[in-house]
Order: C-alpha cells, then sequence, then structure tokens
C-alpha cells in the first residue's frame, strides 16, 4: 500500500558552510528545538555538537563552522 504523505515533518533541513569554504547541505535538526524564540541558533549548537562527535569518532578535525542557513 502506498503511504500517506506526511502532513508535518518533522525536520529542519540545514546548509553548513565551513571557514575552509566546503558546505555540507541538508543536515537534519528536530523541528522542536526551533520553536523557541532563539531562532536558528540552537540549529548551530546542534550541529557543531555533531561535528565533534564526527571529529572525535573519525580522527579528523572538522573544520569551524562558518554560517548556518535553511535549506530551500
Amino acid at each position: 500500500m502506498a503511504r500517506k504523505p506526511a502532513t508535518k515533518s518533522e525536520f529542519v533541513l540545514f546548509d553548513v558552510f565551513y571557514d575552509d569554504g566546503s558546505r555540507r547541505s541538508n543536515r537534519r535538526v528536530p523541528k522542536e528545538l526551533l520553536d523557541g524564540l532563539d531562532g536558528d541558533d540552537p540549529a548551530r549548537t546542534l550541529l557543531e555538537a555533531q561535528d565533534r562527535e564526527i571529529a572525535e569518532r573519525s580522527g579528523r578535525p572538522m573544520p569551524v563552522i562558518k554560517s548556518v542557513k535553511r535549506s530551500d
């Protein structure tokens, strides 16, 4: 059977731009994290934490996040 289309998305997608000029697209952030008055600042905090975890597991340092923008 075909699935019904989702009425509400559980995630918001972000493009992350790094100091070294690289970009990672469509990084997922839970929607409920962005419901407060802080705007997209909690998304940046979450994405930085994810990058730290990735760096620890891979053994390679991650570049510093320059900016975060919602994906179109």
